[in-house]
């Protein structure tokens, strides 16, 4: 499982150092040296974790770090920022901006191996809650509350955070659902609340899990890590 990291530093020689020691951990590292180039590249790009330096032009390390917390797609990720050593009070404002861990400068390979012990689980958190695996199961769907409709899918995959069906069943982006279905090699019956969020080609839908059940997501958890194993 690759984790997928981007790293930001005006800084080419600490940029490159920090890249080269991070890829001998087994990260896929993205390097950027402008900040805003960041920035746009992760409303796109979903990455597993962020790594950025403090002071930077345009956008310093902790209005990066703002401005990431409030996406959609990369709110949640570990932000990992660099301070130079003992610097506390850096510390604190990087902690109230959102920032999960710190990596003094200057790196050494036994900083970086620590950093990446802790980071590990995280990280890798992160890559599963959207990492999406094939599905093949029937889907029972339900919508609407005064006028109630349902109608069978086929699911096509899933992830942490939802699936795709087809047929989409006349449903349109927004409706709300509800989804009832089993995993393979499991008697257990998931019952998740959902809602459609694109369509998808030749009669499918993508919808997300509004709510789901702690044990349902665990199975899904243990579902998709089964499956990437394979």
């Amino acid at each position: 499982m690759n984790i997928r990291v981007m790293a930001v530093d005006d800084e080419p020689a600490v940029l490159n150092l920090l890249k080269t020691l991070l890829v001998s951990h087994g990260y896929e590292v993205l390097a950027i040296e402008d900040s805003r180039e960041a920035l746009k590249r992760l409303e796109d790009e979903k990455v597993d974790g962020l790594f950025v330096d403090v002071r930077m032009p345009y956008l310093d390390g902790f209005e990066l770090t703002k401005l990431v917390r409030e996406s959609k797609l990369n709110g949640q990720v570990p932000i990992v920022m660099l301070p130079g050593l003992d610097d506390a009070e850096t510390m604190r404002k990087g902690f109230d901006m959102g920032i999960s861990f710190f990596l003094g400068k200057p790196f050494t390979r036994e900083r970086v191996y620590n950093l990446f012990r802790a980071t590990k689980g995280p990280m890798a958190r992160e890559h599963l809650r959207y990492i999406r695996v094939p599905l093949r199961t029937t889907v029972d769907c339900n919508w609407g509350y005064h006028t109630r409709g349902h109608f069978k899918s086929d699911s096509q995959d899933i992830s942490e955070g939802g699936m795709r069906l087809s047929p989409l069943g006349g449903l349109e982006v927004g409706q709300g659902m509800s989804l009832d279905f089993s995993l393979p090699d499991t008697s257990r019956r998931l019952s998740v609340d959902a809602e459609v969020v694109r369509e998808v080609p030749h009669d499918g839908i993508g919808v997300k899990f509004v709510t789901l059940p702690t044990l349902d997501k665990e199975a899904i958890q243990q579902y998709i890590s089964a499956r990437i194993q394979d």
